[in-house]
C-alpha cells in the first residue's frame, strides 16, 4: 500500500476554527495518512498554536515546520514538498473539509495507472456550513482535455490534489508566483511530461465567500494576471492568438463589479 505525505500550510490571519476543522476531516479518513507535514508560514496567532498543539496530542505523525518569517504560499509549499517523507503527498488548504473517502479513492487511482503523477477531483464550494453548496467546480477527467483545458483556465482543484513528489521536483517545485502558484506548476509539469487525470466527483468542501469575488478583481490581480499569462506564451504553452484571447477574457472579468463576476462565477463557471 503506497503511503502518503499530507501537506498543509497555515499563517497568522487564518481562522483557528477552519483549521480544526480542517485537521478533523484528515483524520477520520477511511485510508488515514501515514504524514501530515504543517508548515508554519511563519509566527502565528496564539489560537492557532494551541491549535496545532492540540492536533499534536492526537495525531503523532502530524509535524511541523516552522518557517522563521511570512514567505508566501509558494515558498512554504515548495519547502513543505522538499520534507514530505512520501511520494504521494495530497495538498490540504487549513480551512477546506476532505470528504472521507478521499485519500482512499486517489490512492486507488494511482495504483490501478501507476503512470499517473497527478490525481486531482472535483470540489464542492459552500457557504458557512457544508449543506449549504453554491457551485461546484468541474474539470475534465483524462490527460488531453486537461492539457487542452488548460490553456484557458486553471485544470486542477489544488485543495484536493494528489501528486508524485518527484514529478513536482522535476519540474522545478513551487515557484513564487503569487495567486498563480498551482497553476503555474501544472503547466511546468505538463510540459515536462507528467500525466494528469481528474476523479469525476468531489472529493472536498471548499469554503467559499462573497469576499473571495472581491480579492479576485482589479487591477493588482489584473496585473499579476496578465504576467501570468505572458509566463504562459514565453513558455509556448500558448500561442499569440490564444494569449490575446486570454487576456482579453480577463480584463474584462477582473474589471467587472464584484457583483456581476460573482454572477459569472456561480452562474456560468461552475455547475
Amino acid at each position: 500500500m503506497s503511503k502518503i505525505s499530507v501537506l498543509m500550510s497555515v499563517y497568522k490571519k487564518e481562522n483557528p476554527e477552519y483549521l480544526r476543522a480542517s485537521l478533523e476531516s484528515i483524520l477520520v479518513q477511511t485510508r488515514t495518512a501515514d504524514e501530515i507535514l504543517l508548515i508554519e508560514d511563519g509566527p502565528l496567532t496564539q489560537e492557532l498554536y494551541q491549535v496545532v498543539a492540540e492536533y499534536q496530542k492526537k495525531c503523532d505523525y502530524l509535524h511541523v515546520h516552522a518557517m522563521e518569517q511570512n514567505v508566501q504560499l509558494g515558498r512554504a509549499l515548495a519547502k513543505g514538498v522538499e520534507l514530505c517523507q512520501y511520494d504521494l503527498i495530497a495538498r490540504m488548504d487549513t480551512d477546506d473539509i476532505a470528504k472521507p473517502d478521499r485519500f482512499e479513492k486517489q490512492i486507488r487511482v494511482f495504483q490501478e495507472h501507476p503512470e499517473l503523477d497527478v490525481v486531482g477531483a472535483w470540489i464542492d464550494e459552500f457557504e458557512e456550513t457544508t449543506s449549504n453548496i453554491i457551485s461546484t467546480r468541474k474539470l475534465p477527467e483524462v490527460h488531453d482535455d486537461i492539457c487542452q483545458f488548460a490553456k484557458k483556465r486553471n485544470p486542477e482543484n489544488h485543495p484536493v490534489i494528489m501528486f508524485r513528489k518527484q514529478a513536482v521536483l522535476a519540474a522545478g517545485g513551487y515557484q513564487h508566483f503569487p495567486l498563480f502558484e498551482d497553476y503555474y506548476l501544472w503547466i511546468r509539469m505538463l510540459q515536462n511530461g507528467a500525466k494528469f487525470y481528474n476523479i469525476q466527483e468531489s472529493l472536498l468542501y471548499f469554503r467559499f465567500s462573497p469576499a473571495m469575488f472581491k480579492r479576485r478583481g482589479g487591477l493588482k490581480y489584473v496585473t499579476t494576471e496578465l504576467r501570468f499569462q505572458n509566463q504562459l506564451r514565453n513558455l509556448g504553452f500558448i500561442t499569440s492568438s490564444e494569449y490575446l484571447y486570454n487576456v482579453f477574457i480577463r480584463v474584462i472579468t477582473r474589471m467587472m463589479p464584484n457583483t456581476l463576476r460573482a454572477i459569472l462565477y456561480k452562474k456560468a463557471l461552475r455547475k
